[in-house]
């Protein structure tokens, strides 16, 4: 279910980095527009500040999503995740233990459908080779036999494992998470205006002026171009679909997005799941938890989560609206 550090594809996020440029060269915004990008959070970000000429602050954010990955990340080996799933330690950071507490709510909210102890899983389908494969039915039942947010307990900074199986993976919220971090940070340092995006992680400091906000692309599922757009000031865009990790055995299709309850990846007539709020981390967790659900019941979570909107594509290529979304966006088609 849960995503492992999202990646794009090269030609994606070339088309995103030339949109996120012709929209910062044409907006009406005061002169000290400083960009720059960088690899991190296994991915390719670029920070884009539009009212301060301050290259430090940008290379502050990436030492900051650097110091975030090397707490929250399942694969480098040191990280307090890492330590945590080989019982090296219980204790963690303040940010560690926020991260994950998050984590816990969103996995109970959405009744285990996204769940942060999808490790197992998702290390067993490993998306991330360079040649992933299907994996045996022992194996995916033996993995998912091992899931279970209901066995994480935070306290303070301390947290517990019930079981010894279990494992946690944050890939579904920990870019969210430093997104925001990211921002906060920026405000801190006086800036108003601003472009976040880590790897397709979209958040936003203001908008192109105070009455105008930015407008940011939904892609079109398969395809290079956008099947939408989005006018958001201070708000973030994170989307979950099936095209962003894949691969083909046997001639069917098999993406990144992984049921804990059948230890295959969902299939519900989705193609992908966009949310836009305030919170990057809550965006993140919702995309996949509201794609995890279905659109009936992906739809309903939504509803009840004021000020958070929705874009479902389904496999027709349709775009379904949570309420109010059209107009709180001012959605271009």
């Amino acid at each position: 279910m849960i995503k492992q550090n999202r990646q794009f594809s090269p030609v994606f996020l070339l088309i995103l980095m030339l949109f996120l440029s012709n929209l910062c060269s044409c907006s009406p915004i005061k002169s000290g527009k400083v960009s720059k990008s960088d690899f991190v959070l296994n991915t390719t970000a670029t920070i884009t500040i539009y009212d301060k000429k301050d290259e430090k602050l940008i290379d502050d954010c990436f030492n900051l999503c650097r110091k975030y990955e090397s707490l929250l990340s399942r694969t480098i080996e040191d990280s307090e995740i890492s330590l945590l799933n080989s019982r090296k330690t219980s204790l963690v950071s303040d940010e560690t233990a926020e991260l994950i507490s998050q984590g816990l709510y969103f996995s109970r909210l959405s009744g285990g459908s996204f769940d942060i102890t999808i490790e197992p899983l998702s290390s067993l389908w490993n998306f991330s080779a360079k040649s992933p494969s299907l994996p045996s039915e022992d194996e995916i039942d033996e993995a998912k036999s091992r899931i279970g947010y209901e066995a994480v307990t935070v306290t303070g900074n301390t947290v517990t494992f019930e079981n010894e199986y279990t494992r946690l993976d944050l890939g579904a919220i920990a870019k969210g998470y430093v997104a925001d971090k990211v921002k906060d940070y920026l405000v801190s340092q006086g800036v108003e205006r601003a472009i976040i995006n880590l790897g397709g992680n979209v958040q936003c400091i203001g908008g192109k002026t105070d009455k105008s906000g930015f407008e940011v692309g939904i892609q079109r599922p398969f395809d290079s171009g956008s099947i939408a757009g989005v006018s958001i000031s201070d708000m973030s865009v994170v989307t979950s679909g099936t095209y962003e990790r894949y691969f083909v055995e046997n001639g069917k299709s098999y993406h990144h997005i992984l049921d804990p309850k059948t230890g295959y990846p969902f299939e519900n007539g989705l193609l992908s799941v966009t949310i836009i709020g305030k919170s990057s981390s809550y965006c993140d967790a919702l995309s996949t938890a509201c794609f995890a659900l279905g659109k009936e019941e992906g739809m309903e979570l939504i509803n009840d989560m004021d000020g958070y909107y929705a874009i479902f594509i389904t496999d027709d290529y349709k775009l379904h609206l949570s309420n109010g979304a059209e107009t709180a966006l001012k959605i271009s088609y």
